[in-house]
């Protein structure tokens, strides 16, 4: 029997599908035989009797046995299902269902636990990219300067291209202490980025807070990083401790929080929406077109004013917490446009531990909006200063006199952040920058060469990594603390 290459290729993909569904009849009565005649024997078994088996599988079935029996190189059932489910999930063109073979799953299991070893960052796939959701605060990710939609085109020279997204995260993941070099596709910048993360412990705190002063008002500040098991617990624990300590405002900062269990952000809006008010509306499936509606357990609601913050890495349960805090609260939302994630995703673990993540259910704001793709626009819109969005200098070549393009531009943006004027910000590197240059190398007591070397460019990026941490240059929290001090005076 011969097949042209279309031919071969159409029937591959035919067989995906058809052999995760004969799997079990396979296993039951072939199992141990490995000659064609007994797997079509027994695969043919399926479709007699009185079988539940849709008549369209006797057309998967004929691909699958004819790929056993025909194909140049000899193929495992295994592999056959492994690439059905992968082929029936990637048919479905949606980013966030997908399925990890057993040794993926487990990687991807070892990051719930307290800590794992990687750069920290959230990604899905978008039109065959690896793309960033949003990065973890206090990650590499986020120190190297990943930002959300941020497309990972390779790894240390590896091309991610054609992989998916379980083995993009292996490449991406690794060892504490070892390089993850990066080259981005960055919305808006024309050339790829190079972007170099010291992979790390990632510790999974998922709640920190703080208290703040603004205008004499005592302003809790709680901020979620994502939404684990424990997280509405240590929420409450938390805001507990705050309200103890006789604060006068609240904030509840989700940025860059990129989602995760719906019942953890379920469990806060109880607590915090007044008014027995709507949570979450949940819309599932054709199959069933159920709906589920979830309602705080709270009447009254709490003394303080309350500002949540946003921005393009708070993705999913941050979304669905922002859009229940404001239109069923009506309280302000401060920063960006969120991210726009709006479907809830189920993971099944099938025997073998391998797990199948599917789209189940679109989510709906308390108004009956879906954000999805769209994002939730926040009351009060605030844009950090620009030298938050400055990328890591390179570390192939040393910066310095009349060189010009997006490297020196970069520069130009890291001195403004240090408060060093260049003069220019159009990526040409003239004397008035190297004179900021020759400064800031002073003040660090390093040779005052005026060219960005490796000492010097490891300088500057910790100097402005503890600039963008300081409160004061954060204008989204300032704004928030002056929104919630006011209405803290106007009662």
């Amino acid at each position: 029997m011969k097949w042209n290459g279309r031919s071969v290729f159409a029937l591959v993909i035919v067989t995906m599908v058809a052999s995760s569904f004969l799997t079990m009849g396979l296993m039951k009565t072939s199992a141990g035989s490995s000659n064609a005649t007994a797997v079509t024997a027994a695969a043919g078994s399926l479709f007699t009797g009185s079988q539940e088996y849709p008549k369209e599988f006797k057309k998967l079935l004929d691909a699958f046995s004819a790929i056993k029996q025909e194909y140049i190189q000899d193929v495992t059932t295994d592999q056959l299902v492994e690439g059905a489910i992968g082929g029936m999930v990637g048919s479905l063109k949606d980013p966030y269902s997908d399925y990890m073979d057993p040794t993926s799953a487990e990687e991807f299991n070892s990051t719930l636990h307290s800590t794992f070893q990687g750069i920290g960052t959230e990604v899905t796939m978008q039109n065959g990219r690896v793309t960033v959701v949003s990065p973890f605060k206090g990650s590499p990710a986020e120190r190297a300067g990943l930002r959300p939609n941020d497309q990972i085109l390779s790894v240390n020279g590896e091309s991610l291209e054609g992989l998916d997204l379980h083995q993009a995260v292996t490449k991406i993941r690794g060892p504490k202490g070892t390089k993850a070099v990066l080259k981005i596709a960055r919305p808006g910048v024309a050339e790829p980025l190079t972007v170099v993360c010291v992979r790390d412990d990632i510790p999974i705190e998922t709640v920190t807070s703080q208290i703040m002063e603004k205008n004499g008002v005592k302003v809790g500040v709680i901020s979620l990083t994502q939404f684990s098991s424990d997280t509405s617990k240590h929420f409450t624990d938390q805001l507990t401790d705050l309200e103890k300590k006789g604060i006068g405002g609240l904030i509840i900062d989700v940025r860059g929080n990129p989602g995760g269990y719906l019942l953890a952000v379920k469990e806060i809006g109880e607590t915090l929406i007044p008014n027995k008010g709507k949570i979450v509306e949940i819309e599932y499936g054709s199959a069933n077109k159920q709906r589920e509606e979830y309602f705080s357990k709270t009447d009254a609601a709490k003394p303080y004013p309350i500002a949540v913050l946003i921005n393009g890495g708070s993705a999913s349960a941050s979304e669905i917490l922002a859009g229940a805090m404001s239109e069923s609260g009506g309280y302000k939302l401060v920063g960006e446009k969120s991210f726009g994630k709006g479907t809830v995703q189920s993971t099944m673990e099938m025997a073998d531990k391998s797990q199948l993540k599917l789209t189940i259910a679109k989510w709906l704001t308390p108004k009956g909006n879906w954000i999805h793709e769209k994002g939730i626009e926040p009351d009060v819109k605030v844009e950090q200063p620009a030298y938050f969005n400055a990328t890591q200098l390179p570390t192939d070549k040393v910066l310095s006199r009349d060189m010009a393009g997006s490297d020196v531009k970069n520069l130009q943006l890291i001195l403004t952040g240090l408060k060093l004027s260049p003069g220019r910000d159009d990526g040409y590197f003239d004397e008035k920058t190297e004179q900021a240059v020759k400064k800031f190398q002073t003040a660090h007591k390093l040779p005052a060469t005026g060219k960005v070397d490796q000492a010097t460019r490891t300088a500057m990026e910790d100097s402005l990594r503890e600039e963008i941490r300081k409160p004061e240059n954060d204008l989204q929290l300032q704004k928030a603390l002056e929104v919630v001090a006011q209405q803290n005076k106007a009662k």
